[in-house]
């Protein structure tokens, strides 16, 4: 099982939208090296939900990828502001992933946390300029992060 981080800003769509849906497609991804981390997610796989521009950004829980190399609909809707007119159905350009809720945290971890917990190196979130919505979280660090939600009793 892989990890991954995906972005979402809450008032264009939240965890707790995808919790009352409880599945979607993650459509509207407009960046290639995103897009190829879409192509390697595998089903099974965890996502953590991070919300950008909400205060505080953060990771506000996990969802798990349950559906594969989909044709992202939204490039071929002139309509939508994801629309690619260099895109065609018979070459679609992008691809994403269906998505289902697992469980929303109760205290979201923030982004100052992480960058307290992860270096640049460990967290590709946590590095100066990274825009990217979607990135890999090396097992290693998911399970520190998942550590912070649920510390051990000692």
């Amino acid at each position: 099982m892989n990890y991954w981080l995906m972005k979402s800003e809450p008032a264009v769509y939240s965890l707790s939208d995808l919790e009352t849906q409880t599945e979607t497609i993650w459509d509207g991804v407009r960046n290639y090296q995103a897009r190829n981390f879409l192509r390697q997610m595998q089903i099974g796989d965890l996502a953590f939900f991070y919300h950008s521009n909400s205060n505080p950004p953060g990771i506000f829980g996990l969802m798990r990828i349950s559906k594969t190399d989909i044709v992202d609909p939204t490039q071929f809707e002139p309509t939508s502001k994801y629309y690619d007119p260099k895109s065609t159905p018979e070459s679609p350009r992008w691809q994403t992933v269906n998505v289902e809720f697992v469980e929303s945290f109760t205290q979201p971890i923030s982004l100052a946390t992480l960058k307290e917990k992860f270096t640049p190196e460990e967290l590709l979130l946590v590095r100066n300029g990274n825009r990217l919505s979607v990135m890999p979280v090396p097992e290693n660090v998911a399970q520190k992060i998942l550590a912070i939600k649920y510390p051990t009793s000692a």
